[in-house]
């Protein structure tokens, strides 16, 4: 197997499965944002759709930067970011058109994209708390990587996920709730959403490590940042 070093952030080489793998990032981030208003109770928790399938793309950011580098999550993150964007976007002004005539259904189209995207706070949280909690999961698993010089795999995955997932959490619960809700329901929010969230992908922390193996030797790469330049605003393509 090939050691890949991501050194140039202007550079970054073809791969067999990266284009795959970006797919099925941004569409499970866009389904996430979809089946966000529906809120279930399982036992004493309360959590909503996004919450079953939001921590899988949290999944993807470890394979993306233990795989192909933070240069390559990189460039996953910004093509979920305007994604998710563009989603928000369109179900504004998709439920700001006025319905055709004999067309029913404005009301309860307008209760499901309307939060995506009329409501300004819960579309700003959405889009702040994915783009830095998302860079602060990649950061951080390939600044341990190259601490504990590529061992314990399984390190890296819980270190990233206890930091993005804690970013991620804090900044959509403040910026969605702050202020209209009362301190001790954000911290049980905060705390709750974090405890699903990390048990999680620890649970699925043997599939990623399946996943992360079986991708390195199909694409003989196995890259660690040295040179890296780390700026999220660096050249992506």
């Amino acid at each position: 197997m090939s050691m890949a070093t991501t050194k140039n952030a202007s550079y970054f080489p073809q791969y067999r499965y990266y284009d795959f793998l970006v797919n099925c990032f941004v569409v499970a981030l866009l389904i996430s944002n979809l089946v966000a208003p529906k809120l279930t109770k399982i036992g004493p928790f309360v959590f909503s759709g996004a919450q079953l399938l939001f921590p899988l793309t949290y999944i993807f950011g470890d394979v993306f930067t233990e795989v192909y580098g933070y240069a390559g999550s990189r460039r996953a993150i910004w093509t979920g970011f305007m994604a998710q964007g563009l989603l928000v976007t369109l179900g504004a002004v998709i439920v700001a058109l006025p319905p055709a005539p004999g067309w029913n259904d404005q009301e309860c189209f307008a209760k499901i994209f309307g939060i995506l995207g009329f409501l300004p706070r819960l579309a700003v949280a959405s889009l702040v708390a994915y783009w830095v909690g998302e860079f602060a999961n990649s950061f951080t698993m390939a600044k341990v990587k190259l601490l504990t010089n590529g061992k314990h795999l399984w390190m890296r995955f819980i270190a990233s996920t206890a930091v993005g997932q804690a970013v991620d959490t804090v900044l959509v619960i403040s910026i969605a709730f702050g202020g209209s809700t009362d301190t001790s329901t954000l911290l049980h929010l905060m705390i709750d959403g974090y405890v699903i969230k990390v048990a999680y992908e620890i649970l699925a922390t043997p599939l990623t490590y399946a996943v992360v193996n079986g991708l390195k030797k199909a694409e003989e790469v196995d890259p660690f940042d040295n040179d890296t330049n780390f700026n999220p605003f660096a050249k992506i393509i």
